[in-house]
């Protein structure tokens, strides 16, 4: 996707260059380490996931329709019981968001433990799931589908086996492009396909083939309970009053102009730019510096800016953020109502491929009555709210 600081190995390029083991070993380093550079892995005709990657079909399909939605993750245990039950260890990434589960096989879950995956999903933003070697794409639509009806993505990839059209491929091969001139950092975080009337919750992304440790290919998650917390309570009640309008058609125009076929006709959507999570009953910022173009009832200036400040707010709150390095076979389930993402660039030419799978939710709503991801822990912990005056005397010494 773009260039980075790697040694393509002699078998994978025509370009006349040392094999990396051999200049390694010449000078003495018994790690085979040299800052800053990884092996190119060499991909023949035998890929062994050639039936996952990419096409793009020239059908069409009808509008989406209303569809009944019943979170599970209502059903599961506070505590989670029986998801962790089976855990060998569970860690957080940070306070805000970001868990790591071991020893949970995600093709062998239990109705109760899906139902406590759900909730802690929604609690804590992103879990992750290292070498799901049984977790194929059969397993993950399964587990999808138990959480609600599957969504079709109406522009991006979907695998050239046939009966998985909704099933979203992410590749980038050793040649693709480089493209991180073609956006703003603010620009790649996003939440998936918030235009859609009712937007997805529960979403899976399993990476199949990527670049080793050191590679890069990260993707970071940003928490929009803790994008709301850090809010003034002013602003908080400020934004409870907007509705943002999220819409398709930058992505539509985009696919057209590669000559590709818009399955489903863009559309644009107004939602909460503050929601409750049904599961929770936190309130969340709901916002997407990918989709969302205006801000309803405010003059045109006013919504820039305001849009402005969630972009920041979205990619600078560090504090909201947490950053997975993947390994091949690696799971990473997300509540996309809660959660932005982005994708990082810099691990070209290195092969990135994986397969998401998502689910359609509620159509998002606010409940006034709803609390804060901080008031809750700050009432059941007794931890310290943050201070949000920032009219005081600072002395930065860092």
């Amino acid at each position: 996707m773009a260039p980075g600081l790697v040694e393509t190995a002699t078998e994978v390029t025509q370009v006349a260059t040392k094999d990396l083991h051999t200049s390694l070993k010449s000078i003495g380093n018994k790690h085979n380490y040299v800052p800053g550079r990884t092996i190119v892995k060499k991909h023949d005709e035998t890929y062994k996931y050639e039936d996952l990657r990419p096409r793009f079909p020239d059908i069409t399909w009808p509008a989406l329709t209303p569809v009944e939605y019943q979170d599970k993750g209502l059903l599961g245990d506070a505590n989670f019981k029986h998801l962790l039950a089976a855990a060998t260890d569970v860690f957080d990434y940070v306070p805000k968001v970001g868990t790591e589960i071991h020893g949970v096989d995600l093709a062998n879950l239990t109705d109760l433990q899906k139902n406590d995956l759900a909730r802690l999903i929604a609690t804590r933003g992103v879990v992750f799931f290292r070498d799901q070697k049984n977790f194929g794409i059969d397993e993950q639509r399964a587990l999808g589908k138990y959480f609600g009806e599957l969504h079709s993505h109406a522009t991006t990839a979907m695998p050239r086996r046939e009966g998985l059209e909704d099933v979203h491929v992410v590749f980038t091969g050793e040649d693709s492009p480089d493209l991180r001139a073609m956006f703003t950092p603010t620009f790649l975080w996003h939440s998936d396909v918030t235009y859609e009337e009712q937007p997805p919750s529960y979403t899976s992304l399993k990476v199949l083939t990527g670049p080793p440790r050191g590679g890069g290919g990260d993707t970071l998650w940003s928490s929009q309970y803790a994008a709301y917390d850090a809010l003034s309570p002013a602003m908080q009640k400020y934004l409870e009053s907007l509705t943002a309008l999220h819409s398709a058609e930058l992505q539509a125009q985009g696919s057209r102009e590669l000559g590709r076929t818009v399955r489903r006709e863009p559309v644009t959507t107004a939602h909460p730019l503050v929601r409750t999570n049904p599961v929770t009953g936190w309130k969340s910022l709901f916002f997407n510096p990918g989709f969302v173009t205006k801000i309803v009832g405010v003059p045109k200036t006013e919504s820039d800016h305001i849009i402005g400040f969630l972009n920041e707010l979205v990619a600078t709150g560090v504090e909201a953020q947490v950053r997975f390095q993947w390994g091949e076979g690696d799971v990473a389930f997300w509540d996309n109502r809660v959660c932005n993402h982005s994708a990082s660039y810099g691990f070209a030419p290195h092969r990135r491929h994986a397969v998401r799978v998502c689910c359609r939710a509620e159509r998002p709503y606010l409940d006034p009555e709803s609390k804060s991801q901080e008031e809750e822990l700050a009432e059941r912990y007794g931890i310290p709210k943050a201070n949000k005056d920032g009219s005081g005397v600072v002395n930065y010494n860092d």
